[in-house]
């Protein structure tokens, strides 16, 4: 069996920053252990497995240890390959069902938009322990439905954090998001997610589905930009819609080849 393999740096116009991701668009679907061993042998932060014989097509993320609910940059570098290399009709709508449930993705000017659900938040009033996890003290700690978000004051303590990478996949959740408002956007952000076999994600795009309602109440204003202060970095153009966020971005092909199996 042949399967094509796309590879895609998502959240960026620029090859070797963004977040990379492997898109495999099947005629049909795989079982659970193959597409594990790919992701596994791909070993990038995500691979999205998109089936193709189902309406709305089916998308599933695996990293390289286990299967996601939720993976921004893979949808979006999944979209990429749908419009430019795949479908047949042009279109400017994707739509997708996942174990997150429908989701829906738009071209709007030069870049591509994920419609996803929005996050909810409860703040967390014992965080003391962040500061062993990540070196600061935060001002706020946050739990949303998978990860931990912790909100300090500057961009400078976002790009100096020291991750303890042990000590952070001890705790109960998925992961955790560090936070602050930006210099020249509206907040940065650096994501870490030991657990799933990812120590530091270059661009999140679950993660601001956590982040986008909170800023936009501090904020008071539903549009933002927010920048990803890892090695590789991105950028996301954000909206608030209520019970929906909409995270934009760019996209670069990097690689298309075939697994053979």
């Amino acid at each position: 069996m042949r399967l094509p393999i796309f590879q895609v740096d998502a959240f960026t116009d620029k090859l070797f920053s963004g977040n990379p991701a492997a898109v495999i668009p099947m005629s049909d679907s795989l079982s659970e252990e193959l597409m594990q061993s790919i992701a596994l042998e791909n070993n990038l932060s995500e691979t999205a497995f998109i089936d193709l014989s189902k309406q709305p097509y089916v998308i599933r993320w695996f990293t390289p240890t286990t299967e996601v609910d939720l993976c921004g940059h893979a949808t979006l570098a999944s979209a990429k390959v749908l419009f430019d290399k795949i479908l047949d009709e042009p279109t400017n709508e994707i739509n997708f069902q996942s174990k997150s449930g429908a989701l829906r993705v738009f071209k709007k000017d030069n870049l591509i938009f994920l419609d996803f659900p929005s996050d909810t938040s409860s703040e967390v009033l014992d965080k003391a322990f962040i500061g062993d996890l990540l070196g600061f003290q935060p001002n706020h700690l946050f739990k949303g439905r998978d990860d931990y978000l912790a909100v300090f004051s500057s961009e400078d303590i976002i790009k100096n954090l020291k991750p303890n990478f042990l000590k952070i996949s001890q705790i109960k959740s998925r992961g955790l998001i560090a936070t602050a408002p930006g210099d020249q956007v509206d907040f940065t952000s650096r994501c870490f997610y030991p657990q799933l076999g990812v120590n530091e994600d270059p661009v999140t795009g679950s993660a601001h589905t956590l982040m986008i309602p909170y800023w936009s109440k501090i904020l008071g204003r539903h549009e933002m930009v927010a920048q990803q202060l890892s090695k590789r970095g991105g950028i996301l153009y954000c909206e608030h819609q209520e019970e929906r966020v909409l995270i934009g971005g760019k996209t670069a092909i990097y690689m298309n080849g075939e697994i053979n199996l």
